[in-house]
């Protein structure tokens, strides 16, 4: 493992994350510590179990019926403006004068 103190890795952080991304074992010094630059996954793949306490067969049975009614449900045609027509906010408003 390359290991570096804060004020090298700082002055050359793009290169070091570059390295670190190609999946060179890099880390960095802090206090007495070593802090490891490594790249992580984005996406979450257990959020759905953790934040909504449900199992891996539960979300894959809602993900399922979510698709399907998704596929089921109407489409309606996009017309711009068609609320904006039917609001009063574009109308003047009269101005009491002293």
């Amino acid at each position: 493992m390359q290991t570096l103190t804060v004020t090298k890795a700082r002055q050359n952080l793009g290169s070091w994350l570059k390295r670190a991304a190609a999946g060179e074992d890099i880390g960095v010094i802090f206090g007495d510590k070593v802090i490891a630059l490594r790249p992580v996954e984005v996406f979450s793949a257990d959020y759905a179990e953790r934040e909504y306490g449900m199992t891996s067969t539960e979300v894959a049975s809602a993900a399922k019926r979510i698709a399907a009614e998704v596929a089921a449900a109407e489409t309606v045609k996009f017309t711009p403006g068609l609320l904006a027509r039917e609001s009063t906010a574009h109308k003047k408003v009269p101005r009491r004068r002293k």
